[in-house]
């Protein structure tokens, strides 16, 4: 799999982004590790975008969720002093290098995000002043240093840029006389080989003919070719696709159909960035997943070289117990004899005799083959250690002691043999268990692994309302704020709704989208729960209010004489239907039908018929992030212990969205 991004590459991406990015906001910024930046973008009326920048390897948007540690770093925290809320105004490759520019405009002023994607890369902050003001990397180098408030040089180029290249630069090829054409163009051009052998496949020129046997027939074939290949940058045609091998790996991510690649498998995309956000995020699966075996693997050879050597050991022990029973046995067997040998050492040194003239004398009978002294073989006489053979076992005896005590050493010796032989045999069991313990967490961790990148879910429409569906499927939607009020009426209010208002001051429209159908009893209550929940009523603590409904052409626009109406407010014509004592409730659930995993909030019931794991609130004194810590927890508990972990995952702020005016409390925790 390639790894780093190309010069053409990156021309392709930029052109892509210029649209995208220019124009957005920085909402936040994030380190997701050493080399890894992740700007968090929003522009009014799209999606909020994610630009993963990596330096050294690559830049596009992502769609997938990276963990971020819960403290960023020290880089990541002085981006976000300069950069956060300010708004992306351009962004370039530098020449056809592989370095992008991203002008970002502040209330400080303009800075430049500098992406290094070349060797070992780097990202810079450059301020205004064009000074480095920060750096992943700082150093000192030949050509130019990266050290803070220095001011900032770019590279020297690695070649001419081929968007702006002539006929006469390209005959410059013939001063690299025997190099081989492929070479000298990657060494005159700012492009990789892979795009050069690409241009000179077009061209029909050899790419291993020498430079200097080019004709000017060749010159002009590969200037023509160079201008076809770099005319999908300058009118931004490109046919991103994904690369397949015969045995189905993804081996390459490519901006343009290259000749080389026609009869390859591919796997084509909308766009260059999607194309590589797919790429990079199997190739990060990929590796982990190898890296995940690969450690799996050496523990669990190193634990069978424990269960080896354990297994060796208990074999050696197995003899101990025996031996040490038969030798006891054989003490016992020839109690006499071996009492009368003991004896006839110490009384020949209590007669004042010299060990050597003790010994002598028993060697001489062992050569007569008297009984006991065939059993002798040494003396230690320092220790007093006596060594004897019988049969086929030879061991020592302690004059000190008596031939029983020696006899009960040696049953001893064998208890405590088998002791330590029980030892060894649990150490083996334990090494199994080990070795198949390792086995079972590589097995899981490399499943976790496989679903590690996971995609964000594109939100729908509705959800820049509060909404929830109810129990029978309808779609609620109600206003956050005046502007939503606004909108909700004015742009998605359609004739057949059903509109819904808390009866008291401070409260949003609440509309039942009913497509036409007539909504149940059950929808009507549930949307007139979101109504008095969502209303000031909660901040109050209230337990319950009354809360209407009316059809939409009783909403008007036109207030009374002289008076005025503020934004988001309407004058409600004709009767009103009124929904008495309407408990302020509601429940936050995990919808784990979709993937990834959402969050889903709304009125009891309405939860309930979606999920089994949910959490009901009810007004009161704690925070948001409190109660959100306290939601999550109570879900964790309903859940399996793998969904518990999808979970955990999950952030406050997705939970904090359902909670009305920052406060409440968890209702029902014991169930």
């Amino acid at each position: 799999m390639r790894r780093t991004l190309t010069s053409f590459d990156i021309a392709a991406i930029v052109s892509e982004l210029k649209d995208r990015l220019e124009g957005a906001r920085i909402q936040n910024i994030y380190q997701t590790n050493r080399k890894t930046l992740i700007l968090k973008l929003h522009r009014p009326n799209h999606p909020n975008l994610n630009l993963l920048i990596e330096a050294g390897k690559r830049l596009h948007l992502t769609v997938y969720i990276h963990d971020k540690p819960q403290k960023p770093p020290g880089f990541c925290m002085a981006l976000r002093k300069h950069l956060k809320n300010g708004f992306i105004t351009e962004i370039n490759q530098q020449e056809f290098e592989r370095i992008v520019t991203i002008k970002v405009k502040t209330g400080m002023g303009e800075f430049n995000i500098v992406v290094e994607l070349f060797g070992d890369g780097n990202i810079l902050l450059v301020d205004p002043q064009n000074c480095i003001q920060h750096a992943l990397t700082f150093k000192r180098m030949r050509d130019r240093n990266i050290l803070r408030k220095e001011p900032f040089r770019f590279p020297p180029t690695s070649g001419k840029n081929p968007l702006h290249l002539t006929l006469t630069d390209l005959h410059e090829l013939k001063k690299f006389r025997d190099l081989e054409v492929v070479k000298a163009i990657t060494r005159t051009l700012s492009i990789s080989g892979k795009f050069a052998e690409e241009i000179l496949l077009r061209a029909q020129v050899d790419k291993n003919k020498r430079s200097e046997h080019l004709e000017n027939t060749d010159f002009k074939k590969i200037y023509i070719a160079i201008r076809e290949l770099f005319t999908h940058v300058e009118n931004a045609e490109y046919t991103p696709s994904i690369v397949i091998d015969e045995r189905g790996r993804w081996i390459d991510a490519v901006p343009v159909i290259l000749e080389k690649i026609k009869k390859s498998k591919l796997k084509k995309f909308d766009s260059f960035n999607e194309a590589l956000d797919e790429f990079y995020a199997k190739a990060t699966v990929e590796l982990e997943t190898t890296a995940v075996s690969e450690s799996v693997e050496e523990e669990t050879a190193r634990q069978r070289r424990i269960l080896s050597d354990q297994r060796r050991v208990l074999e050696e022990a197995r003899k101990k117990p025996e031996r040490m029973r038969r030798i006891g046995d054989v003490i016992y067997s020839h109690l006499n004899q071996l009492q009368t040998l003991m004896q006839r050492l110490l009384d020949g040194k209590r007669r004042g005799l010299r060990w050597q003239e003790i010994i002598a004398g028993i060697e001489d009978e062992k050569e007569r083959g008297e009984i006991p002294a065939t059993f002798f073989e040494s003396l230690d006489t320092k220790n007093l250690i006596l060594q004897v053979s019988i049969v086929d076992l030879s061991f020592s005896l302690n004059l000190r002691r008596s031939i029983q005590e020696n006899a009960a050493t040696y049953y001893s010796k064998g208890k405590k043999a088998e002791k330590r032989m029980e030892g060894a045999r649990r150490a083996i069991d334990e090494t199994i268990q080990r070795i198949e313990g390792v086995k079972c967490k590589g097995k899981v961790t490399l499943e976790k692994t496989r679903k590690s990148l996971t995609k964000r879910r594109k939100k729908a429409w509705f959800e820049k309302f509060r909404w929830f569906l109810t129990s029978e499927g309808l779609l609620v939607i109600g206003g956050k704020d005046a502007v939503t009020n606004d909108i909700l009426v004015k742009k998605h209010l359609e004739p057949h709704d059903l509109v819904f208002h808390a009866d008291i001051l401070g409260a949003p429209f609440v509309v039942i989208k009913t497509e036409g159908k007539t909504p149940s009893q059950q929808s009507i209550c549930e949307a007139a729960q979101l109504a008095a929940s969502h209303s000031r009523a909660w901040k109050f603590k209230f337990g319950a209010i009354d809360v209407y409904w009316v059809h939409p052409h009783q909403l008007s626009k036109t207030p009374p004489s002289g008076e005025y109406l503020k934004r988001g407010a309407f004058i409600i014509r004709g009767k009103k239907n009124y929904l008495r004592k309407t408990p302020l409730q509601l429940a936050i659930g995990i919808d784990h039908k979709t993937t990834p995993i959402s969050v889903i909030g709304g009125p009891l019931e309405a939860v309930k018929s979606k999920t089994d794991i949910s959490a009901e609130i009810i007004p009161g004194d704690s925070s948001s992030g409190e109660l959100a810590k306290k939601v999550l927890q109570a879900l964790r508990r309903k859940a399996s212990k793998e969904m518990g972990e999808r979970v955990s995952k999950i952030s406050l702020a997705e939970v904090q969205v359902f909670i009305p005016y920052g406060k409440g409390e968890l209702r029902n925790l014991k169930s």
